[in-house]
């Protein structure tokens, strides 16, 4: 099949959530995904991941969430859309490929989709193959909101009846699955110190998922 009729039949297919669950309110608003951006998604799954692969899909399993320690989605759409990473050394040493998630979510409470929730985003290292990302807007500065808290919970519900979502953690926590299978990175040494969004709001969404029967975190 053609690159293009490829990507042409994915998209229809993975943005479409009609047959598969009942989702709250979502706006599309889809970052740049081209014939490179497939290819360093596919070179990351291999070279990072370990996982070779002939589409950069993923299987989600846990949802990641973040907060972007920017104050707009219109920031955090310019620094996801482009498909390389511009600077950050640290990360660039791994890959070329720009960090993304599929959901951001506003201050108010409004959700954005970046990505198809089963297209690989690069944003939790060791997990994120088997991830979904929820970016949200805030910062220490700035915590996230009610409105924030209630919005997470529907999408994660949304998520969770359509895929066999087991665990819902903090970007902060992702390090606690280091020992476990679920981790796959090829270079021990690849690892990067994270306080996102913080253990206060992270109690408080699982709690309002206590019904969901999550796994605990390892």
């Amino acid at each position: 099949m053609k690159f293009t009729n490829y990507l042409t039949t994915a998209f229809a297919l993975l943005w479409t959530s009609i047959g598969f669950a009942q989702s709250p309110k979502i706006i599309q608003k889809p970052i740049t995904w081209d014939k490179e951006r497939v290819q360093l998604s596919l070179d990351y799954l291999k070279n990072r991941h370990g996982l070779t692969q002939s589409t950069p899909v993923i299987h989600p399993k846990m949802v990641v969430v973040h907060w972007t320690a920017n104050n707009s989605v219109k920031a955090t759409f310019n620094t996801f859309n482009p498909v390389r990473l511009p600077g950050r050394p640290e990360l660039t040493k791994a890959s070329l490929l720009n960090v993304s998630s599929q959901f951001v979510i506003d201050r108010d409470g409004t959700i954005y989709q970046f990505l198809p929730d089963s297209i690989f985003a690069r944003h939790t290292i060791g997990l994120n193959y088997c991830a979904i990302g929820i970016e949200n807007i805030g910062s220490r500065q700035n915590p996230l909101t009610d409105a924030q808290l209630k919005a997470n919970e529907e999408l994660i519900r949304y998520l969770s009846k359509k895929y066999p979502i087991e665990f819902v953690l903090g970007h902060h926590e992702y390090q606690r699955f280091k020992k476990t299978s679920w981790w796959k990175e090829t270079d021990p040494n690849y690892i990067t110190g994270k306080d996102d969004p913080g253990d206060k709001f992270m109690n408080e969404l699982r709690s309002e998922l206590s019904d969901l029967k999550l796994k605990r975190l390892p």
